[in-house]
């Protein structure tokens, strides 16, 4: 049985030409071969498995080659070649700077460079992983690196160009490695597939290269793992389950789900998910990707951006053309917020679940919203559209409702309530045109002041609109049965309703709550307000307060009064010293005790 080399290694390049996506590096570095105008030192860098090392040796192989082809390839003939090509080489030393990083390593690396070489022309030292020098290593490696001998070549890798001393980086030409792309990686592991005469999906090989994120050297060791999983013919599914990957039409079939509002569809597809043991805050991130994919795809000058199989960006394109613009900038914003506060989350799969819910209601036509005016932007829509929601009327039919309605009743005045509730029962009426006559009755209307400015107020300036009244809000409907109350049931109430106030009153509502409105004269309510800003502040809502209390305590013969606390009798705030001092005066015992047992109050 032969031994088994592994595909990152059978398949490692030996000549330039055969570096897979880094042409116009390997072009400068034959150009520099070809002309013999050599640096002293290189250094290259980029992400890991994308050839740094490889083309580091093939140069030194090339420097070394006594012919030299003359697009500036070795000629693999020679003694030089052949000895490199065995690993016998002595003219080409490689050092793992990961493990040799002392100041001891470096001198003796910089005493074999005072050694000319035997046959050849240069001495190659290779040094791997250079970041991981230590400073004093660093420091000692200066000097040679600035003025080495002649016949000394340094070429230095790393993945970490940031953590290179500046005075190393000015002392060397300084090549950067691309990250390999899909499509590229895809086409390698299809040259190593057929030689190796192992079937595969194309859809298989782009999972792969996906998951190699860039590195050719990861994408080889993926697809070798594979393939002895599926025994020498690589499919889709055997991948997956391998690689534990999670398929990509879950992603497409998110969006599609998202587009029609099927709230519980993509519940049931999360759930399944999470099952198959993957995060969720991973599922949202491969989600955002995908956004961000179909996004690119919308337009024919982004498309080149995606880095997937043509059969990839044919789905992209095909979905790109359903979705909205609006939809995927929305949609990417709402997943970004998401991935900023998972790792805060104490309930992370709930913060999946409603973002997946924002997302999925971001196409939902306002008129099948719940909550209307004043809704927050992060607030959720109704997730079932078969509510009965009570329509408005025109305002015609209100006044004629109003001359119908029997003598007696009453209307029920609107409630201050939570903020998914606050304007559930109120829709702004048609607006209607002038009367002929500017003296004639106009009929009931509604006024809306107290439920906060709209857009069309702003545009309007200081004019009224149309549908404010002229009803006060303190008139009280006549004619209908008064239930008795109490103190403590009005503070009860009272409580309940500061609970019960919108977001944007919360401050005010926690000020309220402090209050004790009393009955005065009964049933008419007092409440004696600290200052003349909280008193401002609770007039401006004044009749939405006494509308809750009327409807909570059974009573419409509920008058509201709000005045202000005399100063000279406001309760005073004693500090803990000023608590001490009166408990000394009223009880000379505990000054003794202070004393005897030498205390001072901190």
């Amino acid at each position: 049985m032969d031994n088994y080399i592994v595909s990152a290694r059978k398949y490692r390049p030996m000549t330039f030409g055969s570096v897979v996506g880094q042409e116009s590096l390997t072009t400068t570095l034959k150009n520099a071969v070809r002309s013999g105008k050599l640096a002293h030192a290189y250094l290259f860098c980029g992400p890991r498995g994308v050839g740094k090392t490889t083309c580091a040796r093939i140069f030194a192989k090339t420097i070394n080659c006594e012919h030299p082809t003359p697009d500036g390839e070795a000629c693999d003939e020679c003694e030089s070649c052949r000895s490199f090509n065995d690993g016998r080489s002595m003219n080409i030393f490689e050092l793992d700077a990961a493990s040799n990083n002392s100041v001891e390593n470096i001198k003796t690396l910089m005493e074999q460079t005072q050694i000319p070489p035997q046959t050849g022309r240069y001495k190659v030292f290779i040094i791997d992983e250079v970041h991981m020098l230590s400073t004093s290593a660093f420091n000692a490696f200066l000097k040679t690196l600035e003025e080495p001998p002649q016949h000394v070549i340094f070429i230095l890798a790393t993945t970490e160009k940031h953590k290179i001393l500046p005075t190393i980086l000015s002392r060397c030409q300084i090549y950067d490695f691309e990250r390999m792309t899909v499509p590229k990686i895809i086409d390698h592991l299809k040259m190593v597939a057929d030689r190796e005469g192992i079937a595969y999906e194309e859809e298989a090989l782009n999972v792969i290269a996906e998951k190699a994120d860039g590195g050719m050297r990861d994408a080889l060791s993926i697809f070798d793992q594979v393939a002895s999983y599926c025994q020498g013919d690589i499919t889709l599914q055997k991948v997956l389950e391998d690689l534990n990957v999670l398929n990509a039409e879950h992603y497409f079939r998110i969006v599609d789900l998202a587009l029609e509002n099927k709230v519980s569809d993509i519940m049931l597809l999360l759930n399944s998910v999470i099952a198959k043991g993957f995060d969720g805050g991973n599922f949202i991130g491969g989600l955002a990707s995908h956004v961000r994919n179909v996004m690119m795809a919308q337009n024919p000058q982004t498309l080149s951006l995606l880095e997937v199989s043509d059969g990839q960006r044919e789905k992209y394109q095909e979905q790109a053309k359903k979705c909205p613009t609006t939809f995927l900038y929305k949609a990417l914003r709402i997943m970004n917020e998401c991935d900023v506060n998972y790792r805060q989350s104490s309930n992370k799969r709930l913060l999946v679940e409603l973002t997946l819910i924002r997302v999925a209601q971001i196409t939902q036509p306002d008129d099948a919203d719940g909550a209307g005016a004043g809704r927050s932007p992060k607030s959720l829509k109704i997730l079932f559209k078969n509510i009965k929601t009570v329509q408005p009327q025109p305002a015609s039919q209100v006044a004629g409702a109003d001359a119908t309605r029997p003598e007696g009743h009453t209307p029920s005045a609107p409630t201050l309530s939570t903020p998914h509730d606050s304007a559930v029962t109120t829709s702004r009426p048609a607006r209607q045109q002038p009367a002929a006559n500017p003296t004639a009755p106009a009929g009931p209307r509604l006024k809306l002041k107290n439920l906060g400015m709209t857009l069309s107020n702003l545009r309007q300036g200081n004019r009224q609109p149309d549908y404010s009244a002229d009803i006060k809000a303190e008139e009280k409907p006549a004619g209908t049965a008064a239930k008795m109350f109490t103190d403590d049931e009005l503070s009860i109430q009272w409580t309940l309703m500061c609970n019960r106030m919108p977001q944007h009153l919360v401050g005010l509502a926690a000020r309220l709550k402090n209050l004790t409105p009393h009955i005065s004269n009964y049933p008419d309510i007092e409440v004696v307000l600290d200052n003349e800003i909280l008193l401002s502040q609770t007039n401006d809502i004044k009749g939405n307060i006494v509308a809750t209390m009327r409807k909570t305590l059974g009573n419409n013969d509920i008058r509201l009064t709000l005045t202000l606390a005399d100063p000279d009798k406001t309760r005073k705030v004693f500090t803990k010293r000023e608590i001490f001092d009166n408990l000394r005066q009223q009880n000379p015992a505990i000054e003794k005790l202070r004393l005897k047992l030498g205390l001072e109050l901190a």
